[in-house]
């Protein structure tokens, strides 16, 4: 014999199967679709606004979501698993340090609102594509460090900067020396004697 408690995680699962909810918090803003029949013809109604209290409860978890409509709050307790709830869409994450908002009821205006949580990205994607082992997987690396090690052995080796500056700034220096004119050239082999 099976206890409540089965059958409630196996309608869970089921649940889940058919439709995935995105994970929400308290403090995010959400858009609920709910389902609404009129008559014959059924369509969908957003509901968007804070959440502001979330229980999980199996089969029987409930939150409710707070908006200001025309100056009036308004608050909506939905069943996360309810075939009543068709879509649930994560707007904005806020940043709140309590489970229940239940404060927000006596706040309007500025004093109301919720900061935003920033997610940071760190720009790497977590899939990753399972490379199947093969033979030529497994040489392509030592090949590369083949080609890499001709490559190295093949350069001409390569000179010191510093020599090649030291021997520049000395035939600079030669040049100076030079007498640039005749003049110049008679006075130093006078001076030479």
């Amino acid at each position: 014999m099976k206890n409540i408690e089965e059958i409630n995680n196996s309608k869970v699962k089921q649940i889940i199967a058919q439709k995935k909810h995105p994970e929400f918090f308290p403090g995010d803003i959400i858009k609920v679709g709910v389902k609404i029949t009129e008559g014959k013809r059924d369509r969908i109604q957003y509901f968007e606004g804070v959440c502001i209290a979330k229980k999980n409860r199996d089969i029987n978890s409930s939150f409710t979501v707070r908006k200001i409509s025309f100056g009036e709050g308004v608050e909506r307790t939905f069943a996360l698993y309810s075939t009543a709830v068709d879509t649930i869409k994560v707007i904005r994450s806020g940043k709140v340090r309590r489970a229940k908002l239940y404060y927000l009821r006596e706040r309007t205006g500025k004093s109301a609102r919720i900061s935003e949580k920033i997610k940071k990205k760190i720009g790497i994607d977590l899939e990753t594509k399972i490379q199947e082992v093969k033979e030529e997987n497994l040489a392509a690396p030592i090949v590369e460090e083949i080609k890499k090690e001709k490559t190295k052995s093949l350069e001409a080796p390569k000179v010191d900067a510093k020599l090649k500056t030291d021997s520049s700034k000395v035939e600079v220096k030669k040049e100076e020396a030079k007498p640039q004119n005749k003049t110049e050239l008679k006075k130093e082999e006078e001076s030479k004697k």
